[in-house]
């Protein structure tokens, strides 16, 4: 399933990514707005900076094995603490999603400076900030679930923040729907985990041993991995992640680095402890990250958009990291652990890098750019920087990742080699990709763009600049993210203790080996670029088409279903709902008869017989009058008849309340009645009628009958009867369950009928109004 979405990444100086759009809106209030959006900005970036040098100061306690703990009580009842925990694998995410949402923040201050909405982006892009954080460390499923649908939420606010743009809203709809839709499958999955463990805590969770073999593991399997698959865009939810660029640079760079996208790999790691050890496991997670993989690195040649090229690129981190997480031993789990942090620090760094670019050129398609280092020297030092660690050239941080990667994929014992060739392969497309940011980009001829390039502030350069690098630092000193990040990472993916070493050199062998062949078929791929993008770009892209088509067919098919379910016809509405309700019960009573106990013998009293008699006349008076007035009669012996029976079974107030009730229905709805035609004739429909009445009318009777035929259980009655007096100060039971013990149910029907008396006070003066307009005209 393909996908071509070239048209879904943002156009900043057309759709006001970062051009100053002046619409609806005055020119008086956009310096308080943009100073005041300004101001958000750069407090965002000092809370998350702050938060980023919080975090660091429990790596050394947890790199000695002592997480840290906050459990705070949040749901009682069902157990369910407001319950934090900071571990190796949290710590890492935790570190790159601060960390660089104050750099990003940094960066968007500039980027999108003078936009009229630039508060908001900053509201936006904290709420999605502290989501991501929340996700990490929540140590409580229903907490992360919280956390989860909150990242979806925000995400569709970023995505679709250039609301002006029809392809922002629908890609931004897309991706929540998709995203949605998974994060319900992980809901169910997630209480089907906790159920099979006995606790909602995650850690105890991950601690509990035999999952893998519950009657309930292959639905968990199915659910958690639906979630996940959905967040990180595995194959074949994959389209929407590129379709999300039409949000603003800097929340694509924030987005792919470490945040949302990251968010199914990282609930996959954690779960890994719990999960793990299966085929079903190891093949389902092998083999769609493979496959997702090699398809994103092959669509990322045939984008002329840079920003969406590495959209793809992307996806195929993802597929990758998918791919080594599905396996046991040590070495793949520590290529994903290090290769979540060189993918982040290039993948945020390039797509900071293609703001510049589109903000110093006026475009991002490749075949307009070149030469790039004569006019933008500083943006295409962190370019080539950037790009040299994606294609994993030493000394970069991506060339021990790389190597790293195909250690772990020969370790993968059930299928090695076709997954080292995929890994090699799907390299090679990143070599490629970087070949052509470096030598045709950056060092390339002088294209023809929009406008005469220059360099951008410093604010724009140096934030990519900075994490570019960061992954050369860390290539020369891996130690420095190796012992501190990395290890504590691993240790609590593998739930054990384990020790990485991360090295530049490791001699000559078969990882480096590919490494070489990666290099050489990512030459041939260059060279091959340009007819090889023609190529693939024949090759239908379906994916977007079948998901517009899928929309379209819901739609459609719900248009079909209103007109069958509402006809137009009041009467007909009432029909259904009332049958509707009544097939259950009724159900239940046919399936349940043979078992309940035989009726009682009851023997009316005449008095009763009596009022009985009235109200069944009364009704059928009701239902068959052919005059408003007759029939309001017939509703009035109803009510009488019932108050006639709660009075001689002993319920006086309950038949008064009754009785005046019945008085003031019948008084209101006379005063609407008199002003309106009389029914007429006969009206169709009575079988119908005569039907759904018979049919709510058992349903009534069965269940009136069986709720009766156990003892009566006197315990609730006398609870209130002792709680009336010293707990409401009434000795009239039925008014105090209604005051007090049910005093919001009270208030409620009060305000219901509140309402429905203004509305038919608001129709009886609409419609005289009417009456005397037409007689003035």
């Amino acid at each position: 399933m393909l996908i071509d979405n070239r048209l879904a990444a943002d156009r900043p100086l057309q759709v006001g990514d970062g051009a100053q759009s002046q619409r609806s809106h005055s020119p008086s209030s956009t310096p308080v707005a943009c100073k005041t959006g300004s101001a958000l900005g750069l407090f965002l970036a000092l809370i998350a900076l702050s938060a980023a040098i919080g975090v660091a100061s429990f790596m050394t306690s947890i790199g000695a094995g002592e997480p840290a703990l906050l459990v705070l009580p949040w749901v009682p009842p069902l157990g369910v603490d407001f319950a934090l925990r900071l571990d190796g694998l949290s710590m890492m995410f935790a570190l790159m999603i601060t960390g660089f949402a104050a750099a990003i923040a940094i960066y968007a201050r500039r980027y999108l400076k003078g936009h009229h909405h630039l508060g908001r982006f900053f509201v936006f892009l904290g709420l999605f900030t502290a989501a991501m954080l929340g996700l990490v460390v929540a140590d409580d499923v229903i907490l992360l679930f919280v956390f989860w649908e909150m990242t979806t939420v925000a995400s569709f606010l970023l995505v679709g923040f250039n609301n002006d743009s029809a392809k922002a809203r629908r890609n931004a709809w897309q991706a929540l729907l998709i995203t949605g839709m998974g994060g319900l499958a992980l809901l169910a999955g997630l209480v089907l985990l906790a159920t099979a463990a006995g606790t909602t805590r995650l850690s105890e969770i991950v601690a509990t041993p035999g999952l893998t073999e519950h009657a309930l593991y292959p639905a968990i399997l199915a659910l958690v991995l639906l979630g996940a698959f959905t967040k990180s865009a595995q194959l074949p939810f994959h389209f929407w992640l590129p379709g999300a660029m039409a949000a603003p640079t800097p929340v694509s760079a924030f987005l792919h680095s470490a945040t949302m996208v990251k968010a199914g790999v990282y609930l996959v790691a954690r779960l890994h402890p719990a999960l793990s050890g299966t085929e079903a496991w190891t093949w389902s997670l092998s083999i769609t990250g493979a496959v997702t993989m090699l398809m994103a690195g092959v669509l990322a040649l045939r984008q002329t958009d840079l920003k969406l090229a590495l959209a793809y690129t992307s996806v195929m981190a993802l597929g990758s990291l998918m791919m080594f997480l599905g396996a046991e031993a040590s070495v793949a789990i520590a290529a994903a652990m290090t290769f979540l942090v060189v993918h982040a620090l290039y993948k945020a760094a390039l797509f900071l890098v293609v703001g510049c670019i589109d903000k110093g050129t006026g475009t991002r398609e490749i075949g307009r750019l070149g030469g790039l280092w004569r006019t933008m020297p500083l943006t295409s030092l962190g370019a080539v920087l950037a790009a040299g660690s994606m294609a994993g050239f030493p000394p970069f941080l991506g060339f021990i990742g790389k190597e790293l990667k195909y250690e772990g994929a020969l370790a993968i014992a059930e299928e090695p080699w076709p997954l080292a060739a995929s890994a090699v392969l799907a390299n090679a497309c990143m070599v490629a990709l970087t070949l052509v940011i470096i030598l045709r980009v950056v060092f390339g001829r002088a294209g023809e763009t929009p406008k005469e390039p220059r360099e951008v502030p410093v604010a724009l350069w140096m934030p990519p600049l900075l994490l570019a690098g960061l992954g050369l630092l860390f290539g020369v000193a891996p130690d420095l993210v190796g012992d501190a990040i990395v290890q504590p990472a691993v240790t609590a993916v593998l739930g054990r203790p384990e020790v990485v070493a991360l090295k530049l050199w490791h001699g000559v062998n078969i990882p480096l080996l590919m490494s070489i062949a990666t290099v050489a078929l990512g030459a041939v791929l260059f060279i091959a670029y340009q007819p090889l993008g023609r190529t693939l770009a024949r090759v239908p892209a379906t994916a977007d088409r079948s998901w517009d088509g899928l929309m379209d067919g819901v739609a459609s098919s719900f248009k079909t279903a209103t007109k069958l379910m509402q006809p137009g016809s009041l009467r007909g509405y009432l029909a259904v709902t009332l049958v509707g309700i009544a097939a259950l019960p009724l159900g239940w009573l046919a399936v349940s008869a043979a078992s309940l106990p035989a009726l009682p013998t009851v023997v009316l009293e005449p008095a009763a017989t009596g009022a009985t008699l009235l109200a069944a006349a009364g009704a059928i008076v009701t239902a068959a009058a052919a005059r408003r007035m007759v029939a309001l009669g017939g509703l009035a012996a109803v009510g009488t008849g019932l108050a006639m029976l709660f009075a001689i079974y002993g319920a006086p107030d309950v038949a008064m309340t009754q009785l005046l009730a019945d008085v003031l229905l019948v008084v209101l709805i006379a005063a609407v009645m008199a002003r309106l035609p009389e029914l007429g004739g006969r009206r169709g429909g009575r079988v119908r009628d005569l039907a759904v009445a018979g049919v709510v009318g058992l349903m009534v009777a069965g269940l009136t009958l069986v709720a009766t035929m156990p003892a009566f259980d006197r315990s609730v009655a006398e609870a209130m009867v002792a709680l009336s007096v010293p707990e409401a100060f009434g000795r009239n039971v039925v008014n105090v369950i209604l005051v007090d013990f049910r005093a919001l149910d009270t208030f409620g029907e009060v305000v219901v009928v509140a309402i429905a008396a203004v509305a038919a006070l608001a129709l009886i003066r609409s419609a005289r109004s009417t009456r005397k307009g037409g007689n003035t005209a």
